[in-house]
């Protein structure tokens, strides 16, 4: 028997989202039982599975938010151009909101940018800058790169996904409180990486406040991934930055340290090797920072004090991104 023959028509509640923005948020999170039996962890791992946002990254979040403030605020009208700096993921779910609310997208992104996000960004319709890699050696780079944006788009709305209070804000109010009801307060450690520092510091410090015996770890790259003067363009995690020992000013605005417990550094062999294994061994297809972050977690998984403990793992974005990048190629000899 068949619902229809069982269901009154004034039974049935209608259940259609109106936009993609119904779709953000309300991520699961997913037991890595497999991936930490295969290495005999004795924490366990779950894994936040960001990117089943409609976009396919934790940035839709972000995105929505500062769309939202910025309609509701006034700043942003029909037809008006969004402008933001971007490594990808932010600029897909800016151009994808963008589009189902009637707004026009420009990004600056660097040129060692994923292909596929390239092309994802292109399909998209958005506007995009491509600037050197170098630029961002420059303490003052960024800086300046936003002024260039400011003085060549006179008008547009300037996303500022770096210093937006709208970014750590969203993860406070959703990415948080989800984990803790999730985990029904059981989480005693939330591991994730530092692009704007919103997840961070939203996430962990609402976690924080709830249970001040969480303890928050980000992972940064290892010295051999991230670009110097001398190689510009080394085997990177996208999205994944430095933290530790760095001047306070040169942080992302939205990154809060007092959250921050420990900093683990990962090289970006070891993130491919990790983002590989999590294919391979639960099926989940992730990127480079979630890789990145995996294997931090791995890391803090096999202390012995951590045995017993309930550790979350960010997995920010699909790794669907990453095809074009290297991180699925498969070396003779390579781990993974």
């Amino acid at each position: 028997m068949t619902i229809a023959e069982t269901t009154s028509p004034t039974e049935v509640t209608e259940r259609v989202a109106g936009d993609i923005t119904a779709l953000i948020g309300g991520t699961p999170l997913v037991d890595l039982s497999r991936y930490a039996e295969n290495r005999a962890l004795g924490a366990r791992l779950l894994g936040k599975a960001e990117f089943l946002n409609p976009a396919g990254s934790v940035k839709d979040r972000v995105a929505w938010s500062i769309i939202r403030d910025g309609e509701e605020t006034g700043e942003l009208r029909a037809g008006d151009l969004i402008v933001d700096i971007t490594s990808g993921n932010t600029g897909i779910a800016l151009a994808a909101i963008a589009a189902s609310r009637g707004y026009r997208t420009k990004f600056y992104l660097g040129d060692n940018t994923s292909p596929d996000k390239h092309r994802i960004l292109e399909a998209l319709g958005a506007e995009l800058i491509d600037v050197p890699n170098s630029l961002f050696l420059d303490p003052e780079g960024v800086e300046r790169l936003f002024a260039r944006a400011e003085e060549e788009n006179p008008g547009a709305f300037i996303a500022n996904q770096l210093g937006n209070p709208a970014n750590p804000r969203v993860h406070r109010e959703t990415t948080g409180p989800e984990i803790w009801a999730d985990t029904a307060g059981a989480v005693d450690i939330l591991v994730a990486g530092v692009g704007t520092g919103g997840t961070v510091s939203g996430a962990g410090g609402f976690l924080k406040e709830r249970k001040p015996t969480v303890r928050v770890v980000v992972t940064e790259p290892g010295d051999r991934s991230v670009p110097t003067e001398d190689e510009v363009y080394p085997d990177e995690i996208d999205g994944v930055h430095k933290v530790w020992d760095v001047e306070p000013d040169l942080l992302p605005p939205n990154f809060d340290a007092d959250v921050v417990d420990e900093v683990v550094a990962v090289e970006a062999a070891e993130a491919y090797a990790a983002a590989r294994a999590l294919l391979r061994e639960e099926g989940l297809f992730v990127g480079a920072s979630a890789g990145a972050i995996l294997h931090a977690a791995t890391v803090i998984a096999g202390r012995p004090e951590n045995a017993g403990a309930t550790i979350v793992v960010i997995l920010p974005d699909t790794g669907e991104r990453y095809l074009s990048a290297g991180v699925f190629e498969i070396t003779r000899g390579a781990g993974g």
